[in-house]
């Protein structure tokens, strides 16, 4: 019967249901908007490289505590999904999000496996950016346009904090798990997850969802080797970081990054 109880006390029908509205809550919507948007550009006149994908926008112009409460607002309702992650793994039996390894049993662990995977992710990514908006696949990438007010930097390392936590909860952890548990197969499952984490990059051109995809089959590897998503979030939030407040410290004042 298809509401039989089944594997972790819930069907394979209930586990779809609520793997789908996960999604459509969090990086599931995020994709139809990017894939949207980039017919848009595909569409527009000029190339991909002449136009530009900002990612930490003002909300306010010109009030800046108007718009540092948006800031604030925005970063705490993308991380809802988070939380109702942690409710549904508890609801079933599991120990919250320390099922899928976020949690403070090893943190000096994952802070250097982050650091190691976050140099060598970020510093390839860079490069395969600046070549592929070279050839025309990208948009220009504006990782940030705040106001110069003292909570720029805190809101952008905020803002990569919260990218790395809902991503690699949903996308890696949560989304493997409930893959697993629906009889998906290994490598059936790294392809979705990889192809999801494109998609919802496609906002940045055919570049920008390459090169997300292609991380997202190195963080479901590492994920299965580990068995701990707190250094996949400690990665991205390092490579986040050093983008959003590099390109703020640098843009305009070095010739290599570019601007619109």
């Amino acid at each position: 019967m298809a509401d039989s109880l089944w594997g972790e006390g819930l069907s394979p029908r209930i586990l779809r249901s609520e793997t789908l509205l996960v999604l459509a809550l969090s990086v599931g919507a995020s994709a139809v908007s990017a894939l949207i948007s980039f017919i848009g550009s595909v569409t527009k006149p000029g190339g991909l490289r002449d136009q530009a994908a900002t990612l930490n926008a003002s909300a306010a112009p010109g009030r800046p505590w108007l718009d540092l409460a948006w800031q604030v607002f925005e970063i705490g309702t993308a991380l809802v999904p988070v939380a109702l992650v942690a409710h549904l793994l508890l609801r079933e039996g599991a120990d919250g999000l320390r099922a899928i390894g976020l949690d403070r049993r090893r943190p000096g662990f994952d802070l250097g496996a982050g650091a190691g995977v976050a140099a060598v992710i970020g510093g390839t990514g860079l490069l395969f950016y600046l070549g592929a908006r070279a050839a025309g696949f990208n948009l220009t990438v504006v990782p940030e346009s705040l106001p110069d007010v003292w909570w720029k930097i805190p809101v952008l390392i905020a803002s990569a904090i919260q990218n790395s936590l809902l991503e690699e909860v949903v996308v890696v952890g949560y989304l493997l798990r409930r893959l697993g548990q629906l009889g998906w197969t290994p490598p059936a499952a790294l392809m979705a997850s990889a192809g999801l984490r494109g998609t919802y990059h496609l906002y940045q051109g055919i570049g920008g969802m390459v090169g997300n995809m292609a991380m997202g089959v190195v963080f479901v590897l590492l994920y299965r080797r580990w068995g701990r998503v707190g250094p996949l979030v400690a990665a991205h939030a390092l490579i986040d970081i050093v983008a959003f407040v590099g390109y703020a410290l640098l843009a305009g004042r070095v010739s290599w990054l570019p601007t619109p």
